[in-house]
């Protein structure tokens, strides 16, 4: 054999990896496909793959069972547009919030309420307690 991979077509794109193992025989069910996944026994691009549902699309490589898997389109398939991961929303707010820290957008028609102080009695430091 020439190639160092076994070329796999796709009839459309993208598939899920845990798909891809059942489609190929890998796997009786999709189950243990996803075991397979979250064991560790699969590679994508070169690296370890976790992700029991990661999109492939032609190009990919695949790993299992000491084989390396090329993905290709079908001749007349329609490629698959990639969408880039978005930035989590967890980074954006913590970046923005440690630099504006105590600060509140402003927001039209809505009214801030003040806190009201606590008064405390010069005599005894201690605060009244309201009853009513």
């Amino acid at each position: 054999m020439n190639q160092d991979y076994i070329e796999i077509e796709l009839e459309e794109e993208p598939i899920e990896l845990c798909n891809l193992l059942k489609v190929l025989d890998f796997a009786e069910s999709g189950g243990q496909a996803k075991q397979l996944i979250a064991a560790g026994y699969v590679g994508v691009n070169g690296e370890l793959c976790t992700v029991k549902r990661k999109k492939l699309y032609a190009g990919d490589t695949l790993y299992f069972n000491e084989e390396t898997f090329m993905l290709t389109l079908a001749e007349g398939a329609v490629p698959a547009e990639r969408r880039q991961p978005k930035p989590s929303p967890a980074h954006q707010s913590s970046a923005h919030s440690a630099t504006d820290k105590g600060k509140q957008p402003s927001q039209p028609g809505k009214k801030r309420r003040n806190k009201q102080k606590n008064n405390v009695d010069s005599v005894t430091g201690r605060k009244p307690i309201s009853f009513g």
